[in-house]
Parts: structure tokens; sequence; C-alpha cells
């Protein structure tokens, strides 16, 4: 039986909030198999210390899933979507992480038509609304007649029958759908303009009231599509005046404060799991590689949030995937090369006040009772970031 850390997980939910990154579901891979992740638990991560706990959480608990897709707003994360590798989902969880302890609701009570079960879709948090876009999934025989064919495109050989009646197809869309947190509403806003293709395993991200999503496609360059979220209008991005990025699927994209895009690794289109990093000027549109310290670490189905200082936080993941193909289908074979590593991309020049705050906490033990002197505050996070540096430490000289 192999020793697998709880930590190691791919196609999980993370993001952050006052300092420490929270983390949900996803599977990992033990003895060969692909074993789904308790969805009565959440990890937490103090960023300065990198120090993790586990919160046991009770109530209507979702079922173990993967390719959920997670927002956060108002202190509460709402899960919607997924699958457990045989069913799909399109059940909204919420939790109200202000609350002493965790407690999962089922969210019943809802107006309007959910979208169709799904996985590895992707969603925006704008004005107390969540926007979601795309995934896989199955419709019904109703569904698919009366979807326009632009929003979905059925998989081959991918439906099921009772006797000899159809009545359930799987594939990907395109659709944008609503959910009003405020009043439990769905809708479905008709959308206009140039609609990006149906697909999953995309990367979205959001500045101002702008949408954009990219990649999820066997392309070789990767694409870029923005949704106006007050006017519902789609635009694909001009040809970039540079090179593009590989095409790619299961990665990540993150909006930074001057309204650039960063995207890092994901699956190529050439079947290889990637390490590079790009920048993507939405005004300008002009991409740039982005040099990182990060290049032996390649990542798919990883997560990535906006820390401090417009730094990325990009979390678990699988350092390869295999991905087998013969003359009928292309499948992936269970990796297991599962990550619990936090990886850390610098976009901008640090402050002062941080500059001095890591020299000090990496040498804290030259200042001896000066740090005394200190205010509290500013103490004890230097006491966090020493002890996180301290275990950086023992890390480097283990390795040696």
């Amino acid at each position: 039986m192999e020793t697998v850390s709880r930590l190691q997980r791919s196609s999980h939910t993370a993001f952050i909030h006052d300092g420490a990154l929270f983390v949900w579901g996803g599977y990992q891979v033990v003895d060969n198999q692909e074993v789904l992740l308790p969805s009565a638990e959440l990890w937490t991560c103090d960023l300065e210390s990198r120090t993790w706990r586990r919160r046991q959480m009770g109530g209507d608990v979702p079922p173990d899933l993967l390719g959920s897709c997670s927002s956060y707003l108002h202190h509460t994360l709402y899960i919607f979507g997924g699958t457990d590798t045989s069913e799909y989902s399109n059940q909204m969880f919420s939790v109200d992480l202000a609350a002493p302890s965790y407690s999962w609701r089922r969210l019943t009570d809802i107006k309007g038509s959910p979208p169709s079960p799904r996985d590895r879709h992707t969603c925006w948090v704008h004005r107390d609304r969540i926007i979601y876009f795309g995934g896989y999934g199955c419709k019904t025989m109703w569904d698919v007649q009366n979807t326009p064919t632009a929003n979905f495109l059925v998989e081959e050989m991918s439906w099921a029958t009772i006797g000899n009646t159809l009545f359930r197809f799987w594939g990907w869309n395109n659709e944008v759908h609503v959910f009003e947190t405020r009043s439990g509403t769905w809708s479905h806003p008709e959308t206009q303009g140039s609609l990006p293709l149906p697909r999953d395993g995309h990367a979205s991200a959001l500045q101002g009231n702008k949408g954009y999503i990219s990649g999820g496609l066997e392309a070789t360059e990767l694409d870029i599509f923005c949704l106006d979220l007050d006017t519902w209008t789609w635009t694909s991005c001009p040809a970039p005046r540079s090179r593009p990025p590989l095409g790619r699927s299961m990665f990540t994209m993150t909006a930074l404060s001057d309204g650039s895009l960063f995207v890092f690794g994901g699956l190529g289109a050439n079947g290889e799991t990637l390490k590079d990093a790009w920048r993507f000027d939405p005004q300008g549109a002009q991409w740039t590689e982005v040099h990182h310290p990060h290049g032996d670490k390649p990542r798919v189905s990883h997560s990535a949030c906006l820390g401090n200082d417009d730094d990325v936080v990009v979390f678990g993941g699988s350092s390869n995937i295999s991905v087998v193909a013969d003359l009928v289908t292309v499948l992936r074979v269970p990796s297991p090369h599962h990550c619990h590593d936090v990886l850390v991309f610098q976009t901008q020049p640090y402050s002062l006040h941080r500059l001095c705050v890591d020299l000090i906490s990496g040498g804290s033990q030259l200042f001896g009772r000066q740090l005394d002197w200190l205010p509290l505050k500013l103490r004890r996070k230097i006491e966090r970031r020493a002890a996180f540096f301290c275990c950086e430490s023992a890390e480097r000289s283990a390795a040696f």
C-alpha cells in the first residue's frame, strides 16, 4: 500500500482569504487507482508560515467530487457541479466560512432552471452573481433537441439508451448561466458576438466587468475570448502581435492588478505536461513569456490564486500526466505524480516593507531580543515568516 500525503491532489478547488489558502476536493492516485478526496474536510494553509490545518465539515455534505467549480463570495464558499467519475452533478452547495464551525448546506429552494450536469467548467464572480461557462457533461434527448447546435457539441458514441430509445448524450458546451446569490435564482442570458467553441478544461479570469476564457481545445495555439458581463457580448481577442503560447487544457489563468492575465502550466496540445508561464496584455494583444524559478516543476490540473503583492500562488496538480492514444480513443492513464507543494510566482517588485520583513525573518536569530521591540502585529508576522524560512532551510539540507 502506497503512502500518500492527504494534501497531494489534482482537479481540486482553491481560493485565498485573509492570508490563508483554502483547498477543497479533487483526487489523488493510490496503488494506481484514482481516489476521490473527502468532501467533509477543508484544508487551510497560512501563507506566511506555510503551515497546514485540516478542518472537518458537517451538514449536508456534498458527494466526493472532482472537476467541481468553486467560488468565494461574502465569506461563503459555493460549489457547483463536478463528477464522482461515473455520475455528473448539477447540484449547488454552500458553506459559511465565517461561522465557528463549518456546515455544508445544499441549496434546494432555488428559482429558475439550473444548468445541466457538468464538470471542468469555470466561473466568474461579479456583482453578487456567479457566472458559469462551459464544461463537459450530459444532456437528455429533450435538452439536446432544444439546445442550439452552436452551444452543445455531442461526443461521438457517447449516448445512453433505454431499450431502443436514445435518452442521454454527453458532450461539451459554451453556455453561460448566472446564479444570483442574494435571490437564489438561476438565469440563462442570451449572449451575442463571436461565441467561443464549446469546451472543458479551459481557464478563466475576471478583469473589471470582463470575463476571459482561454484554452481547453486541441488547438496548436492558445486562444482568448472576452465576455462583457454588462452587455453579454462575446469578443475574440485580436490576433496577437507576438507568438502565442502552445494550445493547452487543465491550466490556470490569473488576473493581475495591472490588467494583465497570468497563464501557467497545463496539458499541452503536444501531450506534454507544461511548465511555462506567460503574461497576456488584453489592451495590446501581446503575449510575453515569463521567466520564473519553477522551471523544474511542470503542473497540470493545479489551482492558482492571487495572493499579496500580486503573487500568483499555485498549489497541487500533477507533475506528469500520461496520455495513451489508439485508433478509437484517447485515454488518460492514472498518474501517481500528484503534488502538494505551494509555488509562488512574483509578478511585480515587492514593497520595501515586504523586503524588510523577509530579510529579518530569514535571519531572525541575528536580531535576538531586538524583535521584542517591534509592534505586536509585525512581530507575529515575522515569527510566522521565520517558521517558513526555517522549514525551507531544513528541506534544502535534507535534499543534499
